[in-house]
């Protein structure tokens, strides 16, 4: 498997919010880097964050992509490669996984 460099994730985060979002690159490139600092920031440890629901309420999460079980699902399908649309994480509070349009992140405590 080729390991994708940080500038490729970034910009790939970018386009797609640019297509899903039809806001300005500037904006697009904005919030694919802190979608980027937050997967760092998951892979070190536990972080809380917020992010927009399908129904429009907004979810205060405390995730991990550290240290993840064997063998991890998202409704029951097992994760292969990396979706551009969704941002997946382990949810610590609910003990499974999770994910979310990258559009719909809020902020990063």
């Amino acid at each position: 498997m080729e390991k994708i460099n940080f500038r490729s994730r970034v910009m790939k985060y970018a386009h797609q919010l640019a297509k899903s979002t039809e806001k300005s690159w500037k904006i697009c490139m904005l919030k694919a880097w802190e979608l980027y600092r937050l997967a760092n920031k998951m892979r070190q440890g536990i972080v809380k964050f917020a992010y927009l629901k399908v129904d429009g309420s907004v979810r205060h999460a405390n995730g991990t992509l550290a240290n993840m079980p064997v063998g991890i699902s998202i409704n029951g399908k097992r994760m292969t490669k990396p979706s551009y649309k969704t941002f997946s994480y382990f949810d610590v509070d609910k003990n499974e996984m999770r994910c979310f349009k990258i559009e719909n992140l809020v902020t990063i405590y």
